[in-house]
């Protein structure tokens, strides 16, 4: 998971609309692929130059561009010139700090979220920002890196599986939003894991190192949290919206998109309340096990206070003691002693202090 807050002050005091990449370059060359289809045909291809986006756009078929790069910020100056987008969508677009949002500009909408997803078996999850502009035939998304989740959209298109090449541009918006909310699931099934792993060594054998993995996992359900949360209000917007990018029929997949969401905020918030109470649960077995450690070392001082006692009175120099002649006197005194702590032991047993 990422840093919470990455720096902007590169931007200060800069007038709207600069055009500033902010955030971690995560590839050397911003590469540019297109997915051009309908219910015939499909063509697919990577973009040697930007002005070829202009040749797509008459074109009657759904038009799939992807960036991935951003860090190259003339490409997206040229690919502007192309689809006429707004200064301040482009400065959104280059700083991937942003909170998942949607803005409705008529002839287009734009739509920025994170993408989490596992890159492989045993490796931390990568996340990145994803930008979306969704035009009457074609739709763009802007990511940081060439990996995403979509590879399994991208093999529905080229091989005609379900609805996709049936349907419009919105219904690609739907099934890449779609893509991105189920590998949430994802992430959080493997959350899950260290959460149940983390209350078997919290009952066992809870250590300093136990209370570091708990605060870890709290900041990457907060991240989790500020990328998900706001996306419910995204998806209801583009259910509830009147735009006339977005069909009636599209309408009912989104609705199942925004349950899936629900779903996750619920998930993410149940896995909140239980590290919030493993926390507790650690401060109490810690307290708890000082206060075994207390008990033994103050029932332990209290059988050696007579004992002190006893050795104490007969280590006095007084010439004139009357056990001091016994010939029996030192075993004596090493039994009297030996009996007051086996009955002080005896004692704390049947008051249940041991």
């Amino acid at each position: 998971m990422p840093n919470t807050i990455k720096k902007r002050s590169q931007k200060a005091g800069l007038p709207p609309g600069t055009l500033v990449h902010v955030g971690e370059q995560k590839s050397e060359k911003t590469h540019i692929t297109i997915l051009d289809y309908d219910e015939d045909r499909v063509v697919e291809k990577e973009l040697t130059g930007v002005e070829e986006c202009l040749l797509l756009k008459a074109r009657p078929t759904v038009t799939w561009i992807n960036v991935a790069g951003l860090h190259q910020i003339e490409v997206l100056e040229k690919l502007n010139e192309c689809f006429g987008l707004h200064p301040l969508v482009l400065e959104d677009i280059l700083n991937t700090t942003q909170r998942p949002k949607i803005e409705d500009f008529g002839e287009y909408i734009y739509i920025v979220l994170k993408m989490l997803y596992l890159p492989g078996p045993g490796q931390e999850a990568v996340t990145e920002q994803v930008s979306l502009i969704l035009g009457p035939n074609y739709l763009i998304s802007f990511q940081e890196s060439a990996g995403d989740v979509f590879d399994p959209i991208r093999e529905r298109i080229r091989n005609g599986k379900g609805r996709i090449r049936k349907l419009g541009a919105d219904y690609l918006a739907h099934a890449l939003l779609d893509a991105i909310v189920d590998h949430y699931f994802i992430i959080l099934e493997k959350l899950g894991e260290d959460v149940e792993d983390l209350e078997e060594t919290l009952t066992n054998n809870p250590t300093p190192r136990t209370m570091q993995a708990i605060h870890q996992l709290k900041r990457k359900m907060i991240f989790l949290r500020k990328s998900v949360w706001p996306l419910r209000e995204v998806v209801g917007s583009l259910e509830r919206g009147e735009s006339p990018l977005i069909q009636q029929s599209t309408g009912i997949y989104l609705r199942d998109i925004y349950d899936h969401i629900i779903q996750v905020i619920d998930n993410i918030e149940t896995f909140r309340d239980m590290l919030s109470g493993m926390i507790d649960i650690y401060l109490s077995s810690i307290s708890n096990r000082m206060n075994e450690i207390m008990k033994v070392l103050t029932i332990i001082a209290t059988i050696f206070i007579p004992l002190t006692f006893i050795v104490g009175l007969y280590g006095m120099n007084f010439k004139y003691m009357p056990e001091l002649e016994w010939h029996w006197g030192y075993p004596l005194v090493l039994l009297l002693m030996l009996g007051v702590a086996v009955f002080m032991l005896f004692y704390f047993k049947r008051k249940k202090w041991l």
